[in-house]
């Protein structure tokens, strides 16, 4: 590797690869500096076998309409699946019956709405401020939120909830939305193995030290999480401490996912969903044989996920089955089989899922995008003023960084 280069982007995650992709057209030295031996971030597809890819990561293309990838894709022979998720199709729900279903939907509507209300009244605040009175669907609604925003509504900013753009179209990558994001970067712009340490700012040239030595660069690209920005596992010289406190404004929350493979599929209906106990915000939400797969996702999130993942490897494993078993019965216990689980809080590369603002803190998003000396450049999912804690709300903030170093660099792409 050499030592000086006009542009380095640290990170090799969605954002990552959507910047370089950008710059690599422009007559720049471009390298991207990823510390793990792997790339996309948390964007991270298993092949548990070669025809079974599981997503550690994020698994939907949301707002699939309007996602740049899913176009990009489509133009890299990547095939997508449109088929309508379980959770849309009331007749795929197990959990609940009509009535129930329809009280339930009738419930969130309610509480969004109340939500967006406010957002654009201005108000801020606690979102658990507009849970309905009516004890019956409050549980579940935190449990939503826990899935939604890996966090409890406690901890969720009104302003940051309504700023959030969902067009409720969801697609799926066949092989892995994971590798499909990876399919699409250039691995020739990438060091793997080369975590960097720190960036001194103070003189002309950017100086980075990294794991395999110094390099200088023109500009650089940040798309580092933003716990690991609130904790400076980069150190920056001179110290920001406003993207520091921008960062500890928007905390990443924990989704965690369980696959398991049972023993008799064909006993679970393909392509359904169901609650482990909807009376309970501490519950896991588990998707049936996913494209008609022999597999059964389960999915944690919030408080919940963090307890189990503080009580260890095994605990989301047994918790899981043991729901599974209070809807199926004892018979289905020896029939399922652990293929994977993930532990996002415990992965030093990321610490956690996908952000949310805390209470007050959504302007925080703004300020962690914006340049520093029009040399450092921020990006990532935490950066995204309207597609946070999304693959595509990351992969837009690479390409907006780029543009602005491109902007900065008065440097056009081809």
């Amino acid at each position: 590797m050499q030592d000086r280069f006009d542009v380095v982007v640290v990170g090799a995650g969605a954002a990552g690869i959507a910047a370089a992709a950008r710059l690599s057209r422009a007559p720049l030295s471009v390298v991207v500096l990823e510390g793990q031996g792997r790339i996309g971030g948390r964007a991270h597809t298993l092949a548990a076998r070669p025809d079974l890819p599981l997503d550690l990561g994020c698994g939907w293309l949301h707002s699939a309409d309007r996602n740049p990838l899913a176009p990009l894709f489509e133009r890299a022979d990547i095939p997508l699946d449109r088929t309508l998720p379980a959770w849309r199709r009331p007749e795929a729900n197990l959990s609940l019956g009509p009535e129930d279903r329809a009280r339930f939907e009738a419930a969130m509507g309610a509480f969004e709405k109340a939500l967006e209300k406010a957002a654009r009244a201005g108000q801020e605040g606690r979102a658990n401020a507009y849970l309905p009175r009516a004890a019956r669907w409050r549980p579940l609604l935190e449990a939503f939120s826990s899935y939604y925003n890996g966090a409890p509504l406690s901890q969720v900013s009104v302003q940051d909830y309504g700023a959030f753009i969902d067009t409720g179209v969801d697609w799926r990558a066949v092989e892995g939305y994971g590798a499909a994001i990876c399919d699409l970067a250039d691995r020739s712009l990438i060091v793997p193995h080369c975590a960097v340490l720190s960036i001194d700012h103070s003189g002309q040239a950017l100086r980075l030290e990294t794991a395999r030595g110094a390099v200088t660069a023109r500009a650089v690209v940040l798309t580092i999480s933003s716990d690991l920005l609130a904790r400076e596992a980069i150190r920056l010289h001179p110290h920001l401490p406003a993207k520091t406190d921008a960062a500890t404004g928007l905390p990443l929350g924990l989704a965690d996912k369980v696959f398991l493979s049972p023993a008799a599929p064909e006993a679970f209906p393909r392509e359904h969903h169901l609650w482990g106990d909807t009376e309970k915000a501490e519950t896991g939400s588990y998707y049936l044989r996913p494209l008609g797969r022999p597999v059964i996702e389960a999915y944690f999130g919030g408080d919940h996920a963090r307890a189990l993942a503080a009580e260890g490897p095994r605990a989301a494993v047994d918790f899981a089955i043991e729901e599974l078993v209070g809807v199926y019965g004892a018979d289905v216990r020896p029939q399922l089989r652990l293929l994977a689980a993930t532990s996002w809080s415990q992965d030093p590369w990321a610490l956690g899922a996908y952000s949310h603002a805390l209470p007050g803190c959504a302007p925080a998003r703004q300020v962690l995008a914006e340049p520093v000396e029009g040399r450092l450049f921020f990006a990532g999912e935490a950066t995204s003023t309207r597609a946070f804690s999304t693959a595509h709300g990351a992969w837009e903030t690479g390409l907006r960084a780029a543009d602005e170093v491109l902007a900065a660099l008065r440097v056009a792409a081809a």
